[in-house]
């Protein structure tokens, strides 16, 4: 498939690395990008940052798988949310690009373990997967068939409002030097 990611940085590189691995053409796009977009969409990018995007590429992502990784923490006080409660950064993008296929995944995940298939030196790394299109969900998986992660459906898209707190927290604890960027929380199942 044809991946295209919105974002450069540590996580859109690790992301963009497992769905190549596992042979898929993998297409990177920043703020001059003029391609067609992939049949997986990646938001790898700052949840501030979202808006620009879907304003200008959100009609052409109709049909399309859009991945939403981002946790919407004001990384200024690490204090608060960015949206308001009862909701979630990936139910405000599902409401901002409704022809789009949201699946709120990667943002429990820190880039290493991401990079690395494990979190810390030994448990497997699991990405969380929520959306309320099950076809969204089988396509990411069939499109990281065979790589060193292990996917797990979290559920309905409503799911993402848990995903992002658990996100928040491990930021938090590792921005306060509690816990190590190269580890993160793991499920052992």
């Amino acid at each position: 498939m044809k991946i295209t990611i919105f974002g450069k940085g540590n996580m859109g590189k690790a992301i963009g690395d497992n769905f190549d691995a596992c042979g898929n053409e993998v297409e990177y796009a920043g703020r001059e990008f003029i391609g067609e977009l992939g049949d997986i969409i990646v938001l790898a990018v700052p949840y501030t940052a979202v808006d620009g995007i879907l304003r200008k590429w959100g009609p052409k992502m109709k049909d399309k798988v859009l991945i939403d990784i981002t946790n919407p923490v004001d990384f200024e006080t690490m204090d608060h949310k960015l949206v308001p409660d009862g909701t979630s950064a990936a139910e405000l993008i599902q409401e901002k690009a409704p022809g789009a296929f949201v699946v709120k995944a990667f943002n429990t995940n820190f880039a290493n373990t991401l990079a690395t298939g494990k979190v810390g030196f030994h448990e497997q790394t699991v990405v969380l997967m929520a959306s309320d299109f099950l076809n969204a969900k089988d396509k990411v998986a069939e499109a990281l068939t065979g790589c060193r992660l292990k996917l797990m459906d979290a559920g309905k898209l409503r799911r993402a409002r848990e995903m992002e707190a658990m996100g928040f927290l491990q930021i938090s604890l590792a921005s306060a030097g509690k816990l190590l960027w190269t580890r993160g929380f793991a499920i052992i199942d």
